[in-house]
């Protein structure tokens, strides 16, 4: 194995911290890169992972070898792709949201595609967070308060939201006109990714933000599932305007409180701060951008 073959498979180690899952990514034996990485040490004359049965974890030698392993092999990707024409090309990829890539990312998918055939791409969706380094993740986008820590935050935008609830609820407690009405009502709870705990109303009044907890008869964790709870009449939501707008259109969520929306959720793409760019990152973050600043959110 070459040494910059050596060093990429280095890099894969320590960012998947496991020789089976790199040697996978790889496309070789686990025994192949575990005798590669054991070379590479005695070449270089020191030891660049301590090994256990459940643990892979760099050296502090090792640590210092990573970085320059990226720095050195983001240079080669650049200069090979600029003798290539500059045409991005390899695997990328990404995570988002499922319904904001459903609604968003998918219809207009085929022009990036078409724009870059040498890439292809790889979708997780979810909105937990991830660990990107050790997920193999190249770039995350992610709507909210900005959490992830160690990584460059590009912004996309800034989602609307807004306050609904079925027309058979409001029939039984009453249509709020302000948020000093809603003593007697009741919401659906979302529980945070985060912190686990059922996340406030959030009311804007000029420059001033009020937050709310009502009582919740029915908690959960995934937005659609909480839509589907105020549909049934359980509860007023609060969720980004996009995600209605079928609901709103057929009578069943009724949008209130619209003189008092929630402040607007910022959404953004992260990606590691120590790695410097490979092309298909770039131009993908490139693509994003230009798609949602032209979008109807």
């Amino acid at each position: 194995m070459d040494r910059l073959t050596a060093m990429r498979l280095l890099v894969r180690v320590l960012d998947r911290r496991s020789f089976t899952v790199a040697a996978a990514d790889m496309g070789i034996p686990r025994s192949t890169a575990t005798e590669a990485i054991r070379r590479l040490e005695a070449d270089l004359g020191c030891r660049l992972i301590e090994r256990t049965t459940r643990h892979v974890a760099p050296t502090p030698d090792g640590d210092a070898y990573y970085r320059r392993c990226l720095s050195i092999l983001a240079d080669v990707e650049d200069a090979e792709g600029a003798l290539r024409g500059a045409e991005p090309s390899g695997v990328l990829r990404v995570d988002a949201p499922g319904r904001l890539t459903r609604t968003f990312v998918l219809p207009k998918l085929p022009d990036f595609l078409e724009r870059h055939p040498l890439i292809t791409l790889q979708i997780g969706q979810g909105d937990r967070l991830v660990d990107l380094v050790r997920e193999g993740v190249d770039c995350v986008i992610r709507a909210g308060e900005p959490a992830e820590s160690g990584m460059i935050m590009r912004r996309l935008g800034a989602i609307p939201e807004m306050t609904c609830a079925s027309p058979a609820y409001l029939a039984r407690h009453g249509v709020p006109e302000t948020p000093a009405d809603l003593d007697g009502h009741e919401m659906v709870g979302f529980l945070s990714s985060r912190t686990g705990a059922v996340m406030p109303l959030e009311f804007q009044d000029g420059g001033h933000l009020a937050e709310v907890t009502l009582p919740s008869r029915v908690t959960a964790n995934d937005a659609e599932t909480v839509r589907d709870l105020a549909v049934l009449g359980l509860g007023l939501i609060q969720a980004p305007r996009y995600r209605f707008r079928e609901d709103l259109a057929s009578g069943s969520l009724v949008e209130v409180l619209a003189d008092f929306p929630p402040p607007p959720n910022p959404l953004a793409a992260y990606y590691p701060q120590y790695r410097q760019l490979s092309p298909r990152v770039r131009v993908f973050l490139d693509w994003v951008t230009q798609l949602f600043a032209d979008a109807d959110l």
